[in-house]
């Protein structure tokens, strides 16, 4: 490795590709990696998982081949996860779902899909990071904290940096406000321009700022505080909303009147939309699966291969005779309820390293950590295509590689 050897960090959507390793065996001496990415790396020497079949070690052949038998014999196959895989990965995964007749899902479909739709669909106007970084000077970040889950945003894109546009960055020319339900990190950075909404009552706060711009007396919230906030958003040149799971799960069917709301700030100045999306290649799966069929969550293949809307999560899961999991821990990360009918079906796991999914499996297959050890290509979460090469050599095979022996079982 030399000197200028730079790699891509995939321990969130940022895919941060500047990260220097002067000495690959010491992670600690790594250039640019932020605490969360430096914590990815560190989990390539944490609790490494191997091939498993009920709870008994087994060749890697072995455990391919048993996941297989059950995805075969299954009539109501879940393939679930998704997020933390390289788009080859999830090619090959659809390619498989496919077969088999599967529904599939990932974790953000609960609150970011719906949003996802509406920018693939490009019912509302969105721009990439570097957009933000060159032009932005009002950022708004509903329901999202970067300064936890993209630790690098604020740094790199949305508040500190100076681009061509905004050379005086935030000390002049950038603005920050938060709309949260709590003091975030990322609100401590701007506590004057910090609304705290209420759980649940972000679709009240929305409709009181669709008021003030229209001229009329706020219903909602602080109302003398609510009339600054349009303002600031009326002396905008080029405004962004980074919407978090905050928003979006208290919204939930009411996104039209987000819809709305962004087509009346472009009556007024430009106004874009960049989701908040945590693991790295949740974009990339969300934009597969919309090309191949319209939809960016719970989708059901026929025998045939044909896609449709499928049922709920919750349906799919406790329908299923076998779900495969990959790029994802369901049963740490679900709701009790839905992790029980999750943990009740015959899981097959793909998974670097252990978890409480991968502890409860009927078959375990270890794959090298994307990144890490193995090379792809990823959709940051403004959807720019990165590609990245492995910092190490693994023993292991990618999840692709499994998938493309699973599929080759079947």
């Amino acid at each position: 490795m030399t000197e200028f050897d730079y790699k891509t960090c995939t321990g969130c959507s940022l895919l941060c590709e500047d990260i220097l390793f002067p000495d690959e065996d010491s992670i600690s001496h790594a250039k640019n990696l932020c605490r969360k990415g430096l914590a990815h790396y560190q989990a390539l020497f944490v609790e490494r998982t191997g091939p498993l079949i009920e709870g008994k070690e087994a060749s890697i052949d072995q455990a391919i081949e048993k996941g297989a038998e059950i995805l075969r014999n299954a009539s109501a196959p879940v393939i679930y996860g998704w997020s933390n895989c390289t788009l080859e990965a999830q090619m090959a995964g659809l390619a498989l779902a496919e077969k088999i007749g599967a529904f599939v899902d990932d974790p953000s479909s609960h609150c970011e899909g719906r949003l996802m739709e509406m920018l693939l669909s490009e019912r509302i106007p969105s721009c990439t990071l570097d957009d933000v970084r060159h032009f932005a000077d009002t950022a708004i970040f509903w329901g999202s904290d970067p300064s936890s889950t993209q630790p690098r945003h604020l740094s790199r894109f949305s508040y500190f940096p100076r681009g061509s546009k905004r050379q005086k960055s935030y000390e002049e020319e950038r603005t920050c406000i938060v709309v949260d339900v709590r003091e975030s990190s990322t609100a401590k950075l701007c506590p004057t321009t910090t609304y705290r909404v209420p759980p649940g009552e972000d679709l009240q706060f929305l409709e009181a700022l669709l008021a003030v711009l229209d001229g009329k007396i706020p219903k909602f919230g602080d109302k003398k505080r609510m009339i600054e906030l349009g303002s600031i958003i009326k002396k905008t040149e080029y405004g962004v909303i980074f919407p978090g799971p905050g928003m979006l799960i208290s919204l939930q069917d009411k996104m039209d009147r987000f819809e709305d709301l962004l087509r009346r700030l472009n009556e007024i100045t430009t106004f874009k939309v960049l989701p908040v999306t945590e693991q790295y290649n949740s974009r990339g799966f969300g934009q597969l699966l919309f090309e191949r069929t319209g939809r960016t969550k719970a989708v059901k293949f026929s025998p045939s291969g044909e896609a449709a809307a499928g049922p709920t999560l919750v349906e799919a899961a406790k329908e299923a005779d076998a779900i495969l999991v990959l790029g994802a821990d369901p049963l740490l990360d679900l709701p009790a309820g839905l992790a029980r009918a999750f943990a009740a079906a015959p899981l097959i796991v793909i998974d670097p390293r252990r978890s409480l999914t991968a502890d409860l499996a009927q078959v375990v297959i270890p794959a090298a950590i994307s990144g890490l050890e193995g090379g792809g290509t990823a959709l940051r979460t403004d959807g720019v295509k990165i590609s990245f090469e492995p910092l190490m050599k693994s023993e292991q095979p990618t999840d692709e590689q499994i998938l493309t022996r699973i599929m080759e079982a079947i």
